[in-house]
């Protein structure tokens, strides 16, 4: 056979991309993009595979061992290096907060308020540094961290001194 059309491809788009997710879907977490992948490489062919839908289905199956060693290999590595990183909170005497809990609620915020709490807390940014570092106005990035802070302490169930709504 000789070198496949754009038509050609299309319809073995349509026909197989979802059967071929659904089974690269077994081995890895981004199977869309394995699949793509698959089609782009049948795309570059010289010629058209003999058992055009077997190979499709081999392609589709080496890239989703591949993809899912790699999220192995990457999530392995990430392991290794967060035990390497020094915990965001130190234990202090007496304290009554956990860092491994604290570091989790923190975690846990969405990125547009635990981006400027962090960079604030821990960076010493300006708001307006922020604001200008995410994108946004340096009042929006202060609301971001005072909903942050807030966020935290109901998580953590941690009152405010300086603030007579959370005092206890």
């Amino acid at each position: 056979m000789e070198l496949m059309g754009p038509e050609q491809l299309s319809r073995l788009v349509d026909e197989h991309a979802a059967a071929l997710v659904l089974y690269a879907r077994q081995w890895c977490a981004t199977p869309e993009d394995v699949v793509q992948e698959a089609f782009v490489k049948l795309s570059a062919q010289r010629r058209v595979p003999d058992n055009l839908i077997g190979w499709l289905y081999r392609v589709v199956r080496n890239g989703a061992l591949a993809a899912a060693r790699a999220e192995r290999r990457r999530r392995r590595h990430e392991t290794v290096a967060a035990q390497r990183m020094p915990s965001w909170f130190a234990p202090a005497e007496g304290a009554r907060l956990d860092g491994k809990t604290a570091a989790a609620a923190l975690q846990g915020l969405p990125i547009e308020q635990r981006e400027p709490l962090v960079a604030h807390l821990w960076g010493g940014l300006t708001f307006e540094q922020i604001g200008e570092l995410t994108g946004v106005s340096s009042s929006t990035a202060h609301r971001r961290y005072l909903a942050a802070l807030s966020a935290l302490r109901e998580r953590l169930r941690v009152s405010c001194p300086n603030d007579p709504k959370t005092s206890s």
